[in-house]
Order: C-alpha cells, then sequence, then structure tokens
C-alpha cells in the first residue's frame, strides 16, 4: 500500500492499533474538507501493530483527547513536507468536557452549563474521577 506523504498538515503516529476511528470521531475528523487518511494495522519494530492518521491540513487539535485515549501517540506537525514539531503525549491531569458522569445523582446531569471535569486519581491504572461527585472512570 502506498499512501502519499503530505506538505502540511498533521501526522499521529504510534496509535494502538484499533484505536484510530475513535480518535477520528473524537476529533471530529469527518468534518474536515481535506485529505484524511487512516493506517490500521501498520507494521512496527516497537509496538508490533500500529494506527496511523495523516491530516493534510493544519488544525487545532485537542491533545487531552489523544492523551486520554492512548498517551503514547506521537504528534508531528508538517510544514514544506518536513517536520517542523513533535510533540510526546501523556495521560492529561484534567479531562474538561471528554467525557460524561453516568453517575444520575451528580449536578452535572441535571445543570447543563456545567462542564464536565475529571480528575486523573491513578495513571497507573489510567483512572479519571468526577471533580463534583467522585464518580469513577476508568481506562478509554
Amino acid at each position: 500500500m502506498n499512501i502519499d506523504s503530505i506538505k502540511n498538515g498533521i501526522v499521529l503516529d504510534h496509535i494502538k492499533a484499533g484505536k484510530s476511528m475513535q480518535i477520528y470521531h473524537y476529533l471530529g475528523l469527518d468534518d474536515l474538507d481535506c485529505s484524511v487518511a487512516i493506517i490500521k494495522n501498520a507494521m512496527s519494530n516497537k509496538m508490533g501493530k500500529k494506527d496511523i492518521i495523516k491530516i493534510d491540513d493544519t488544525m487545532d487539535i485537542n491533545l487531552d483527547v489523544l492523551g486520554y485515549i492512548d498517551p503514547n501517540i506521537t504528534v508531528c506537525y508538517i510544514k514544506d513536507g518536513k517536520i517542523v514539531e513533535k510533540r510526546h503525549l501523556e495521560l492529561p491531569q484534567t479531562l474538561v468536557n471528554i467525557i460524561k458522569c453516568k453517575n444520575p445523582r451528580c449536578i452535572t446531569s441535571t445543570d447543563t452549563y456545567l462542564d464536565h471535569i475529571f480528575k486523573l486519581t491513578d495513571s497507573e491504572q489510567r483512572i479519571y474521577r468526577c471533580a463534583y461527585c467522585e464518580a469513577r472512570k476508568s481506562e478509554y
């Protein structure tokens, strides 16, 4: 398979195999007018298999979403066919409006103006807790 390189845009690399479609939907990539390439189950010496997403345009990307879904993702910003910036992600300490509290007694279930805020409480097990009611949300 041959996927062309991009001149200006973003490459999301080292995505855990099978997670690319979740990222595609969470970032709203289906709303873009530019080309978006999703490469699933690409061979990787380091990971065995991985997914890659290439976006043929520049845009603001919510790095907290990416770090929450897979903190091992590498984000490469491309300009004039060359990598101008490379970011390695980690688990975000706070998630705002990325996930919603499932607790029906939580204030966020009745007050639609409140942000949905989750705090990382256990980085090894990837556990987040609602800032309002302490309800637990584990790994994505």
